[in-house]
């Protein structure tokens, strides 16, 4: 009796060990990444507890939004009316306007966004920023033909983004309640009173004599308008998650202290 178990485990050592083998031998199966076994590198920080990951979850919902409620309902609004009108409207400008003609809109308007810009950096002290933003201007004023094009980007002159908003930041106001504009989007009290400062300053200097033609002509404003949405590229649930309005509340609070700090 004794014989045949010992040939039953001589057995049984000897196929373990030809599996093991067989396992060795086989060839590795590489992701299309170049990675091996990716999951085997996952790395984990052993002092990352339970507590530790709630407290950054509550960190992420942690923005000042005393007008939550009205909020949701304006971010609703948003959503319904980006869906059912201002997009059907862009991809119809899309479809009757030529691309060239599109990037010469943009390029017009764009321009007349480097006043502002030239005002909120100078108002910030950033020389560099600002001396970029008026050769951007002259450039694009002249050679580019009042903006339509923009030979100041390839010549390395990028077009900055400053606004009263961040001029306000960079004085030390704070951004006070989150609030959510109607068709505009996402703000605060600061950023809002920033944006009346910017309007008004645009239509005092009058650029080009586009705001007193404007003001004639309220179908400028609504060029103007669908070619803000039509180089804006944020689509209401892309994000697809039930929490998407904490998470565009999230990003722009934190986009906007990164703006104010460069």
């Amino acid at each position: 009796m004794a014989k045949y178990l010992l040939l039953i485990a001589a057995l049984l050592c000897a196929g373990v060990a030809n599996a093991d083998n067989s396992k060795a031998n086989a060839p590795v199966v590489v992701d299309s990444d170049g990675f091996k076994e990716p999951l085997s590198k996952l790395k984990f920080n052993p002092g990352l507890d339970q507590r530790e990951f709630e407290r950054s979850s509550l960190n992420a919902l942690n923005v000042y939004d005393p007008l939550e409620e009205w909020n949701r309902r304006v971010y609703h609004f948003n959503y319904r009316f980006d869906q059912w009108v201002f997009l059907p409207v862009v991809d119809g400008y899309r479809y009757i306007t030529p691309s060239f003609l599109r990037t010469g809109v943009s390029n017009f308007f764009n321009n007349l966004g480097d006043v502002p810009n030239l005002l909120n950096s100078l108002l910030q002290f950033k020389g560099q920023r600002s001396m970029e933003t008026t050769a951007r201007l002259l450039l694009n004023t002249t050679i580019g033909i009042a903006g339509l094009w923009d030979p100041a980007t390839a010549m390395g002159l990028p077009r900055q983004s400053e606004d009263f908003g961040q001029t306000l930041g960079f004085y030390g106001v704070p951004g006070g309640a989150y609030f959510v504009l109607p068709i505009l989007g996402p703000s605060n009290i600061r950023d809002t009173g920033g944006l009346a400062v910017d309007f008004t300053a645009e239509s005092a200097i009058n650029f080009l004599n586009v705001s007193e033609v404007s003001s004639n002509h309220p179908e400028v404003w609504a060029l103007r308008s669908i070619d803000k949405r039509h180089q804006t590229s944020f689509r209401y649930g892309q994000l697809n998650s039930p929490f998407e309005y904490e998470k565009v509340r999230y990003v722009y609070t934190e986009s906007r202290k990164l703006q104010i700090a460069e």
